[in-house]
């Protein structure tokens, strides 16, 4: 059973307006990417355990958003079926950067991840829904594009906060447990803008009212853990075949990417300042120039994910997002080679059009592949395809990182530029997101 309703155009300020929350989220990831792994070590972690330490986002992932996918796609409410969820979400999210920075071990602050990252993803998928359900078919790669838009914006300010509020505050500035002061109130930022952007968003652009034959389909399966649990099992016995092609590709991108932001700053601690030692100025250095970089290539990839909706539109999602793992594979792999600033700006370029890529055009393929009703549990579904890659580098990482990697961030990142490469080829045999068809 398949249920279409007719969804009116929305004007591309409608559009923007509705992907204003996704702001305030990314924002959120932006943070944790660019300060978690810095935060572990200068609380005593060691490089080789540090995926161990990231375990939070794969497990959370992995149990919440097809939980929370199943339920939205059942749920009635009078703020519609989504947004209860990301609005929980926000705050849960809010109350957490509030408290992060005032980690005063390691296991308080990956537990304070924890709850981060369940936040973060009881919003997040039913908010990748609510753009589904509320575009027409054709609106969708704009949509999404979008979204990916706004993803590079927030985590360009989210990684670059540190570094501006250093012109009023002292980099080298420390709380009593050896969290830079720019950090935390960077953090308090990111708080704030977790719950006002998402309400700014459901305020301007509300949930479509359920249509009749929606509320009926809703009512025959009732929200409960058996059906929801139900639903998941059907789901994924029924999965389209697109969505399948893309498991591969989405295995290589998402591990190489995970791998990407665990060690970026250590790797340029080593490469630019020639240190390994979190408690130096040195890796204080690395720190900030990798959150200078994780800026500017999220700044490229706003500006790309604008760029790449014409392209989409005219030459399909799977080519153009080939191309762009491929320019971030050549990245990486490059970057633990070169020892200048400038050149390393010149690599962003390749990471922020493979971000920009991963953001948006592997939504395209799976929105035009998947049925409208069953949108929140295919798109929480989808996420297994993020978390799983994760949870396996997490797990695999520890057990490879010093007898095939020689225990040098630096080859972790050449490892994850092979990924890439290999990535942009399984996109390839993907059978949706191909040029469309003239009309």
């Amino acid at each position: 059973m398949s249920i279409a309703q007719h969804r009116p155009r929305l004007p591309l300020a409608r559009i923007v307006e509705m992907n204003v929350g996704f702001f305030g989220l990314q924002f959120s990831f932006g943070l944790q990417q660019a300060n978690m792994g810095p935060f572990y070590g200068i609380l005593g972690a060691s490089e080789a355990i540090m995926p161990l330490l990231w375990l939070a986002g794969p497990i959370t992932g992995l149990v919440v958003q097809p939980i929370i996918g199943a339920m939205s796609d059942r749920t009635q409410s009078r703020y519609g079926r989504r947004t209860p969820y990301f609005l929980i979400g926000a705050v849960i999210c809010s109350l957490c950067l509030l408290a992060m920075p005032y980690s005063p071990t390691l296991w308080v602050a990956a537990s304070m991840l924890w709850l981060l990252d369940a936040g973060n993803n009881i919003a997040m998928e039913p908010y990748r829904a609510y753009v589904a359900d509320r575009l027409a078919s054709d609106q969708r790669p704009t949509g999404f594009l979008t979204q990916s838009a706004f993803t590079g914006l927030a985590q360009t300010l989210s990684y670059l906060s540190p570094s501006l509020l250093t012109a009023a505050i002292d980099r080298n500035a420390l709380d009593p447990n050896g969290i830079p002061i720019v950090i935390r109130i960077a953090f308090v930022i990111g708080a704030i803008l977790s719950i006002t952007t998402i309400v700014y968003s459901v305020w301007r652009v509300p949930e479509l009212p359920l249509s009749e034959e929606e509320r009926a389909h809703i009512e025959e399966s009732p929200l409960t853990a058996g059906a929801t649990l139900r639903e998941i099992g059907s789901a994924i016995r029924q999965m389209p075949r697109p969505m399948r092609q893309l498991a591969l590709a989405m295995l290589c991108q998402w591990y190489a990417m995970f791998v990407y932001w665990q060690y970026i700053a250590f790797a340029l601690s080593r490469s630019l300042y020639n240190t390994t030692d979190p408690g130096s100025e040195g890796f204080r250095s690395g720190i900030l120039t990798a959150q200078q970089l994780g800026a500017f290539f999220n700044f490229i990839a706003f500006l790309a994910a604008l760029a790449l909706i014409p392209i989409v539109n005219r030459q399909g999602a799977r080519s153009v997002h080939a191309a762009c793992l491929a320019a971030s594979g050549l990245a990486m792999l490059a970057i633990p080679n070169v020892g200048s600033p400038s050149l390393l700006y010149a690599l962003m370029l390749g990471i922020g059009l493979g971000w920009a890529g991963m953001m948006g055009n592997t939504y395209v393929m799976l929105a035009d592949s998947i049925p409208p009703e069953r949108y929140g549990i295919y798109m929480g579904i989808f996420n297994m395809f993020i978390v799983i890659p994760m949870l396996i580098e997490t797990l695999t990482m520890p057990l490879i990182y010093t007898p095939l990697l020689g225990g040098d961030s630096r080859n972790a990142l050449m490892l994850a530029g092979m990924l890439m490469l290999l990535g942009a080829i399984a996109t390839l045999f993907v059978s949706a997101g191909g040029k469309p068809r003239v009309r």
